[in-house]
């Protein structure tokens, strides 16, 4: 909810005075003046939709004032005494209830820009700004919650300096909004302890997949979905060759050099299901040498359907896209898959990388 921009002063009182100047003209013309009059009664009610708690109150004690000076000046129009008071007090009445409306719209206003700035410092603390830049690599990218009156959502993301290089997770909670962010902030803030201490991929995996399975225990004991978490964590030193573990999430685009390349480790299980893997996570090995970009993302991009149900066609998009710059590709990837979805709403939080390897 975004707070409304009330009118200047000088537009307000220009305004109430053209109207008033209306009405009273239309009621010269009229055979029913009292009944054009009533159209002042809710000028308050309109200025309370759009204008300050002072300017609303100016509006109402100018309406009083017409009204009752107009009252009093008709006295000789035949009508009873008991309609004028009639109007006046539905006058104050509506006027009265006008700034009392205005009063608390206002608040609703300033409670709602209050929580709205907590979020976005919140916001802040959980996903760090982009761009980020790190003696390997340069990290850019976009982050679009499903719900626009959410700054988080369940697509996660995090790049830590560590001694073995430079680390980047992105991943997936299951579903989407708020229920999913509490196994977000398990992911992110294990990612954050552990990313600078465990000297392997495999070890810190299993790190963040341990704090799924604790997330999902308190779950279970509040009454709360279980989840799991879909996570790519790659880690990019001074060797051209980078390690990757992907925990059941979308595979990474490497663009050098005008060509895309997938590299393809083997997929794991999502954090939070290691205990019904087969196998533990391994690590791969794929060359990144100096000035290629590596692109990821979240299903909210890949998953995107058009009006006729078809999947976004990301890697058709993405190479005609390869001159973009880090910087633009991720954005520019993001307005093309909105475009793609035609006039429907966005249908799951979008998480969308760039990392580009500093020579």
């Amino acid at each position: 909810m975004e707070a409304i921009q009330p009118p200047r002063d000088a537009e307000v009182v220009i305004g109430v005075v053209l109207m008033t100047f209306l009405v009273m003209l239309l009621g010269a013309l009229s055979e029913s003046p009292v009944w054009l009059l009533g159209l002042l009664v809710f000028l308050p009610g309109a200025a309370s939709a759009l204008c300050t708690l002072r300017q609303t109150k100016f509006v109402f004690a100018w309406t009083a004032l017409v009204v009752i000076v107009i009252m009093l000046v008709r006295h000789g129009d035949g009508r009873p005494w008991s309609d004028r008071i009639l109007m006046v007090l539905l006058t104050l009445a509506l006027g009265t209830v006008s700034v009392y409306t205005c009063h608390r719209r206002l608040h609703r206003e300033h409670e709602m820009l209050r929580l709205r700035s907590t979020a976005a410092a919140m916001q802040r603390h959980i996903l760090r700004p982009l761009p980020l830049l790190t003696d390997d690599v340069l990290v850019d990218g976009v982050y679009e919650p499903v719900q626009e009156d959410r700054l988080v959502g369940g697509d996660i993301y995090d790049v830590v300096v560590s001694p073995w290089g430079t680390r980047v997770l992105i991943g997936d909670v299951q579903g989407k909004g708020l229920p999913a962010v509490g196994a977000a902030f398990a992911v992110i803030g294990a990612f954050r302890a552990n990313a600078h201490r465990e000297p392997t991929l495999t070890a810190l995996v299993d790190t963040l997949d341990a704090s799924v399975v604790r997330h999902n225990s308190y779950a279970a004991q509040t009454g709360d979905d279980e989840r799991f978490v879909t996570a790519l964590i790659i880690n990019v030193d001074a060797h051209e060759e980078a390690q990757v573990i992907n925990c059941g999430h979308v595979a990474p685009q490497l663009l050098h050099d005008a060509d895309i390349t997938t590299p393809a480790p083997d997929s794991g299980v999502p954090l939070g299901l290691a205990d019904l893997a087969v196998e533990p996570a391994t690590v791969g090995w794929f060359s990144f040498p100096p000035g290629a970009t590596l692109l990821l993302s979240t299903d909210g991009l890949t998953e995107t359907r058009s009006a006729d149900g078809s999947f976004y066609p990301l890697a058709e998009r993405l190479a005609e896209r390869v001159s973009l710059s880090p910087t633009d590709l991720p954005r520019d990837l993001y307005n093309d898959a909105r475009a793609f979805a035609g006039a429907g709403d966005q249908h799951d939080d979008v998480a969308i990388l760039s990392v580009r390897r500093t020579p």
